[in-house]
C-alpha cells in the first residue's frame, strides 16, 4: 500500500477529523441546552454497550453487524442536532411548557433532518453514510406504541438506530441532574425504562438493557459531570434567562 502523500492525509486521520467535527457540532447543539459534552459521552457509550449486548439476540444479529455498530456509535453525538434550531426561550425554559412551546420544541427532529436533507441537496447528491444520521435525528422520539414523534411510527417502523438511541438518551435524561431539576438515582431509572418496555421501548431492547444495567451505571460514573460542568450549565442558564428577560 502507497504511502500517502503531504496532501493526501491518511485514512485514520480524516477519520479523526470527521469525528472532531461531529463532536464539535454536537457540543454546539448541547450547550444551548445547558448540557455538556460528558453527555454525549455518555450516551454514545451506553448505544456502544446496548449495540453490542443486542448484537447477540437473534433478531438483530443480521443488522447490528460490527460496521453497523461503528457507525451508531460515531453518529450519535448528532442525535439532537436539531435542536439548535429551537428559540431559547422555549429550550431553556425552567417550567413547564405550554401546548404550543411542546409543539415548537418537538420540531428540532424535523429542523435537523430538513438541515441534512439540504445540504446534500446543495452538494448534489444525498449521501448512504449519512442515512442513519438522518434516522436518529428525525426519529429518536418516536415511540414503541406509536405515541412519539414527528411520524407516530410504531413497533419495527421504527429505525433499530433510532429506537437504540432513544433508550440511551431517556436513561441519561433520567439520572443527570439540570439545574432547574436533580437526576435521579440509578435503580429508579432502571425500574422507570422497565415500566415503559412495550409503550416507549422495543422489549427486546430493555431487557437487554435490564441485563448489562451495571455497564450504564458505570459509564454514567466514568463520564459523570463535574463541578466545571454544574457551573457551567448554571452559568449558562442565567446568562440565557437575562438575555430572555430582555426581549
Amino acid at each position: 500500500m502507497p504511502t500517502p502523500s503531504p496532501q493526501t492525509p491518511a485514512t485514520d486521520e480524516v477519520q479523526h477529523a470527521q469525528q472532531v467535527l461531529v463532536f464539535a457540532m454536537a457540543t454546539l447543539a448541547e450547550m444551548r441546552e445547558a448540557d455538556s459534552e460528558s453527555h454525549i459521552l455518555r450516551v454514545q457509550h451506553y448505544v456502544l454497550a446496548l449495540t453490542q449486548a443486542l448484537s447477540k439476540h437473534p433478531t438483530f444479529e443480521a443488522v447490528l453487524t460490527p460496521a453497523f455498530i461503528d457507525m451508531l456509535y460515531r453518529s450519535a453525538p448528532l442525535y439532537d442536532m436539531g435542536s439548535v434550531g429551537v428559540p431559547d426561550r422555549i429550550l431553556l425554559k425552567p417550567g413547564r411548557l405550554t401546548a404550543d412551546e411542546i409543539g415548537i420544541m418537538r420540531t428540532h427532529t424535523t429542523l435537523g433532518h430538513a438541515a441534512i436533507e439540504r445540504a446534500e441537496k446543495t452538494l448534489g447528491r444525498p449521501s448512504p453514510l449519512l442515512a442513519m444520521v438522518k434516522d436518529i435525528v428525525l426519529c429518536h422520539q418516536e415511540k414503541w406504541d406509536g405515541s412519539g414523534y414527528p411520524r407516530a411510527l410504531a413497533g419495527t417502523d421504527i429505525p433499530v438506530s433510532a429506537r437504540i438511541i432513544a433508550l440511551a438518551d431517556v436513561y441519561d435524561a433520567l439520572i443527570t441532574s439540570k439545574v432547574y431539576k436533580d437526576g435521579v438515582p440509578h435503580d429508579k431509572a432502571v425500574q422507570i425504562i422497565f415500566s415503559e418496555r412495550g409503550t416507549h421501548f422495543d422489549p427486546d431492547m430493555v431487557d437487554a438493557f435490564i441485563e448489562i444495567q451495571d455497564s450504564f451505571a458505570e459509564i454514567a460514573q466514568r463520564y459523570g459531570d463535574t463541578e466545571a460542568d454544574m457551573q457551567h450549565k448554571i452559568e449558562y442558564m442565567a446568562n440565557a434567562i437575562a438575555e430572555i428577560a430582555t426581549l
